[in-house]
């Protein structure tokens, strides 16, 4: 399967503060900006930036941005799942995984997570993906924004639904080892049904046949 990738962009103006989203990007670009430190909740600053100049050069890989000036201040990551993931069980060419997404604390409010996901859609390439994203509790800032877990969970899906993912049932474990942990899942328009019953197949493979 080939993975064009489309650049799209868009500004969002609030007050005298110009946030730019945009994607794709590639490495060469992003090697361009500053990283904001507050961009932390993966892994330290500068291995994420690592990180997603890594992913931006996969054949799959998307990167979508949102910069303040030069300094990336939020980010969303596609590509395959991971190989050690139930995911990649049986391998799926048009299936992406939405692998983390975040904003630096200090622009929330401005709706930038939600532009970065809108932004990620725009590429017509994305009609022809399963894309999925998981969400666990431990990831949530509960104790930066007060609020409860189901309230943050609520808050997610909110923001994803700016993407088209809506929640889906999984038997997955570590998904159900806690009620507020959910699979998200965007099923573009061109995606064969060949495709959405293999993804079925890896939403409920088991508990005992996970590993085997």
């Amino acid at each position: 399967m080939n993975h064009p990738k489309a650049f799209h962009s868009r500004t969002i103006e609030k007050d005298s503060q110009q946030i730019i989203v945009e994607g794709p990007v590639s490495s060469k670009d992003l090697k361009k900006y500053d990283f904001d430190e507050g961009l932390k909740a993966f892994r330290p600053p500068k291995k994420q930036f690592e990180a997603l100049q890594s992913i931006a050069d996969f054949e799959e890989g998307r990167i979508i941005i949102a910069r303040d000036q030069d300094k990336v201040i939020g980010y969303a990551t596609y590509l395959h799942p991971d190989p050690l993931e139930r995911w990649s069980k049986i391998k799926m060419d048009d299936l992406l995984e939405l692998g983390a997404i975040e904003v630096s604390h200090e622009y929330r409010g401005l709706k930038v997570g939600s532009n970065i996901l809108e932004v990620s859609m725009l590429d017509d390439q994305m009609e022809n993906y399963i894309v999925m994203t998981t969400e666990y509790y431990w990831h949530w800032d509960m104790k930066t924004t007060g609020l409860s877990v189901w309230e943050y969970r609520k808050v997610m899906e909110r923001m994803m639904a700016h993407g088209g993912l809506e929640p889906m049932p999984t038997d997955d474990p570590e998904i159900m080892s806690h009620p507020a942990n959910c699979l998200l899942v965007r099923i573009g328009k061109n995606v064969p049904h060949e495709s959405v019953s293999t993804f079925d197949s890896l939403r409920f493979m088991g508990r005992n046949d996970l590993f085997l």
